[in-house]
């Protein structure tokens, strides 16, 4: 909330719960008075026990105050208390009244609120209530206004859920229904009445598990605020595609700046395009003419071919970069990429460069990413635009960034692993083409599976909001978000306006939203890649499959750490095992077969239990232990004699066999099957067949069972949240 001015207004607690109620807001029967005589009468209209409280409109945090007596059990209590909160009247609240009230008894004590924020717009909070509300800090935000299935993303949200969700202290659990009004009214509020900057209920009291606002605070302002304005896309695909299109798949580049010299950018991007295979035309743009990488080049884009070139790459400096944008549209280039730095961040005089460069790529109907950027590129075009390594394989992945830098991470990564990337663009200073433009066009692209975003800061929260929100009911978002330590929180009256950080905001919009928070580069990646290659489950349920005991302890308090289902092993799966393996194996989840097993019985275990229709998922660890000992034997004196040549080969075959099976089982069951070894990064010197294997087999083979389970994590939160928009 807002720091407070001579504009706003807050309502007395009283007028408070009445301006609620008219949204659906339910508060306990209370009776506004002025004498102690009245309070003693209001309190035996009510019936005893009650609540006395100093009531105002300059009036807040009647705790913190001591202007609360609680559990008042007769007369005489109410009138002494009443006396004793109008001796404590400052001067300034000579107004301020009595409010007498049921005393609502109740275990569980909520906090909800609105708050309109800066960057996001209008947001209801929910969180843990009380006293002890900011010490806590167990609260979450969503963006108003809330549909029923935002409420309950935002109530499951709550690290302390199970306290509302299910039975506490002999009480029942709260009431979805009941508090999901309460969430959705303080949402319709805020879009109803924009001249209301803030509310908070503190606290809900859950009394028969229906929650009742104890105390409420209301804050008016003078109208709306521009940012709340909710702006959602008109466009569509079609147009969306269209738009892009010179961008991601031009028929033709114009290397603006193209340079001889082999570390200018305008050689590296030439370069880059050229030994990737580019498709289409290139045109390099030297002022001397000169012969660049074994071609000639031009003078000036006038001496370019009308209609063959749609896409500039630019590399000029940028006093030019104005001028050369206009001459490039006379030739019917309709993107630009501009690489060149010194603007916005080079400050003032780049800026205004910067926001001219912006008027005249918009007056022209010109796509222009940049300035200040690294690159773009599109596998399926075998574009490499850009002025760094690495160029990655084709793939469903498409990747946005407010770093460059990041962007080779993210691509390096898919170097690594082989599962691809579509597209991959650094936003730059982002001037025209901002972040939330690219997850739009993401969104509408058929050759786009799964999108990777690193973000930094948001120009406009609403725009994202709706861009995010188009995204995540068709594909899947995974992002990392950088700056958090430098974010602020902001000043307020409210405990809501208070706790309404900029990481607490992010983060529930991120919930709200299904876009998949990472807590860094490579969590990242590894999600985007196990959403690319793995099917979605159907729930929770998972069966960790080992050749070795350690591992699947672990695995299975990772599990349980990350909210997911160790299933109980079915009888009749626990049969078929039987029959495979001598009995010394563990007859439960996690399944270990305690080396018991035989050349079949990996694929054969694989398959039974992802045929069962009460699995959701698989973990499988142990891969790579076979051909780990073969690298041992190939690497001795005794190599190949003595059988060891016909070992080694079972051995690697093992292992690759395995993979196979991980991922035909996967795919012919229709679950998720994630393969753990910390093999992947061992065995450098020959390679590891089972963790060589799993790459093969187009999936990712994670280091340890706790990255595994993370990963599998991300794709039941994304299916979770695709099947509540249903």
């Amino acid at each position: 909330m807002p720091v407070s001015d001579d504009r706003e207004r807050t309502l007395s607690e009283h007028e408070s719960k009445r301006f609620l109620a008219e949204f659906g807001i339910p508060s306990g029967p209370e009776r506004a008075v002025d004498s102690p005589e009245a309070a003693v009468d209001a309190a035996r209209e009510l019936g005893l026990p009650v609540v006395v409280k100093l009531c105002g409109d300059t009036i807040a945090h009647k705790s913190e105050r001591d202007l609360v007596r609680l559990n008042l059990a007769d007369e005489a209590s109410v009138r002494v208390a009443a006396e004793d909160l109008l001796a404590a009247r400052g001067s300034e609240e000579a107004d301020a009244r009595l409010l007498v009230a049921e005393m609502i008894r109740g275990h569980r004590e909520l906090i909800a609120g609105l708050v309109r924020d800066a960057q996001f717009g209008p947001c209801v909070m929910l969180g843990l209530g009380g006293v002890l509300t900011e010490a806590l800090g167990d609260v979450a935000f969503a963006s108003a206004p809330l549909s029923e299935a935002d409420g309950r993303r935002l109530i499951r949200s709550l690290r302390a859920s199970h306290l509302f969700t299910e039975p506490f202290r002999g009480e029942p659990p709260v009431d979805e229904k009941a508090l999901l009004r309460v969430l959705t009214g303080l949402g319709r509020l805020a879009i109803e009445r924009p001249d209301v900057r803030g509310a908070e209920l503190n606290p809900l009291i859950v009394r028969d598990g229906v929650p009742v606002a104890v105390d409420a605070l209301v804050v008016l302002g003078d109208g709306e605020d521009e940012g709340d304005v909710r702006r959602p896309s008109q466009r569509s695909d079609a147009s969306i595609l269209e738009r892009f299109r010179p961008l991601f798949h031009p028929r033709g580049i114009i290397i603006a700046g193209a340079s001889t010299h082999p570390g200018k950018f305008g050689f590296a991007t030439l370069h880059n395009l050229l030994r990737f295979g580019y498709e289409g035309e290139l045109f390099p743009v030297n002022r001397q003419g000169a012969e660049i990488l074994g071609r000639s080049s031009f003078r000036d884009v006038s001496e370019i071919p009308d209609g063959c070139a749609d896409l500039v790459f630019v590399c000029t400096p940028t006093g030019a970069n104005v001028e050369l944008l206009r001459v490039c549209a006379k030739k019917g280039v309709r993107a630009a990429f501009v690489a060149s730095g010194g603007y916005r961040e080079a400050g003032e005089a780049g800026a205004k460069l910067e926001d001219e460069i912006v008027q005249t790529a918009d007056e022209l109907d010109m796509v222009m990413a940049g300035p200040n950027g690294q690159g773009v590129i599109s596998t399926s075009d075998s574009m490499c635009a850009q002025i760094v390594a690495p160029f990655p394989p084709a793939g469903r992945i498409s990747v946005v960034s407010q770093s460059g830098n990041l962007v080779s991470s993210f691509l390096n990564y898919a170097v690594e692993s082989s599962i691809g990337i579509s597209k991959a663009i650094s936003c730059g200073n982002s001037a025209q083409t901002e972040l939330a433009d690219y997850l739009e066009y993401f969104s509408a692209d058929p050759e786009t599976g799964v999108v990777l975003a690193y973000v930094e800061g948001i120009a406009d929260g609403v725009r994202f909001i709706e861009a995010v929100r188009r995204l995540t009911a068709r594909k899947p978002l995974v992002l990392v978000k950088g700056g958090v330590a430098a974010e602020g929180q902001r000043a307020a009256r409210s405990h809501t306006g208070a706790l309404a950080s900029d990481e607490r905001v992010f983060d529930g919009l991120c919930h709200q939203l299904g876009a998949l928070r990472a807590p860094s580069v490579e969590a990242a990646y590894e999600w985007a890649a196990t959403l690319a290659t793995q099917p979605l489950p159907r729930g929770r349920r998972v069966v960790v499959f080992t050749t070795a005991g350690g591992w699947g302890v672990l695995a299975a308090d990772a599990c349980a750490a990350a909210g997911l289902e160790l299933l109980p092993l079915p009888a009749e799966v626990r049969e078929q095992i039987d029959a495979l393996v001598p009995a010394r194996w563990s007859r439960n989840n996690p399944i270990d077969l305690a080396g018991g097993e035989t050349r079949n019985t990996i694929p054969e275990v694989l398959d039974l239990v992802c045929a069962h229709p009460d699995v959701d998922a698989v973990i499988h660890l142990g891969i790579g232990i076979q051909a780990a000992q073969a690298n041992v034997l190939k690497s001795g004196d005794f190599y190949p004699e003595y059988g060891l040549e016909r070992i080694v080969a079972f051995h690697e075959r093992q292992d690759r066999r395995y993979a196979q099976a991980a991922r035909e089982a996967s795919e012919r069951h229709g679950k998720p099957v994630l393969t753990a070894t910390e093999l992947v990064h061992t065995d450098r010197a020959y390679g590891n067949a089972g963790p060589i294997g799993v790459k093969q087999e187009g999936r990712l083979c994670y280091a340890s069972a706790d990255r595994a389970v993370r990963a599998l994590r991300a794709l039941v939160d994304y299916a979770e949240f695709r099947s509540s928009l249903t």
